[in-house]
């Protein structure tokens, strides 16, 4: 080999010894800014779990009146922290594990949506129960007002006509049932109220068919079994009932029973509650019990 032959080569050879380092740095490079770019989506994705870890905690600390959705929400709530944590120990150069933690963060995010469509809806119920409890508890205060009214007004007329042939109830005991007709004390069991009461004897009151209402209140004001289609007139208004039942009055003393049965899956709260009884547009019998435990 010549001399010319021989610097020929080893000028090719420096040639692509150069391409060669040339391409590596490229290369290198490259992978550089491939890693910085994982690292700042890492950061990126790392942000949006905190952001919606914090929005789990904000719908914790809402009062929802709902146990199953309050236990979905706080599972998914453990779920985004577990996922947080799992990113948080992930390298930014793994991509496939970041790619199938954004995928997790899109799953919690529809599932999340769906939580608020849930919790928007529960709070507008709620808020609409809120009002119905409050107009039911002010016809109860209105109630409760007119009665104080018929109660001084009775008192009054004691020798009146009209007073000397009202009915009037002297005792109502009552009694919980099961959903066998069993005795319980226990509110969680209680299917129906049985009421035994004796109407007093009149002789000056007209005898012969008549109705009973009754209205029971639980300890919130609000009405047993109120429907509005079950009404019944007094003092020219027409007022809900819980319950209503015929019965023959000849004058004599009359002892009765009616039933109050319970909507199937409520549970009757434990308190004190009132009962209230009608019959020929008057009041005549009100008295308190006790639901316990």
């Amino acid at each position: 080999m010549n001399k010319k032959t021989f610097w020929i080569l080893i000028s090719l050879l420096v040639v692509i010894i150069g391409g060669l380092v040339y391409w590596n740095l490229s290369q290198r490079h490259e992978l550089n800014e491939i890693v910085e770019q994982m690292a700042i989506e890492k950061e990126e994705l790392q942000e949006e779990y905190e952001d919606l870890a914090i929005q789990f905690d904000g719908y914790q600390n809402m009062e929802i009146r709902n146990d199953s959705l309050q236990d979905l929400l706080s599972r998914e709530q453990q779920r985004v922290q577990d996922l947080l944590e799992e990113l948080r120990q992930t390298k930014a150069s793994n991509a496939r594990k970041i790619a199938e933690l954004k995928k997790e963060l899109a799953t919690v995010r529809t599932v999340m949506k769906d939580y608020v469509r849930q919790i928007d809806s529960l709070n507008a119920t709620n808020a609409r129960l809120t009002v119905e409890n409050q107009r039911v508890h002010k016809e109860n205060q209105e109630v409760k007002t007119r009665n104080e009214h018929l109660t001084q007004q009775n008192t009054q007329l004691t020798e009146t006509v009209t007073r000397a042939s009202m009915l009037e109830i002297t005792s109502c005991v009552v009694t919980t049932l099961n959903k066998n007709d069993h005795k319980t004390k226990m509110a969680s069991h209680i299917r129906k109220l049985q009421f035994d009461f004796v109407i007093a004897k009149n002789i000056t009151c007209t005898p012969g068919i008549k109705d009973l209402y009754a209205r029971i209140m639980d300890p919130e004001g609000i009405l047993l079994g109120e429907d509005e289609n079950r009404v019944f007139p007094f003092e020219n208004e027409e007022i809900a009932y819980s319950l209503t039942q015929q019965f023959e009055y000849s004058g004599d003393a009359y002892a009765g029973t009616c039933y109050c049965t319970l909507s199937e899956g409520y549970e009757i709260p434990k308190g004190f509650y009132t009962i209230d009884f009608f019959c020929d547009g008057n009041l005549i019998g009100s008295f308190p019990f006790q639901i316990k435990k």
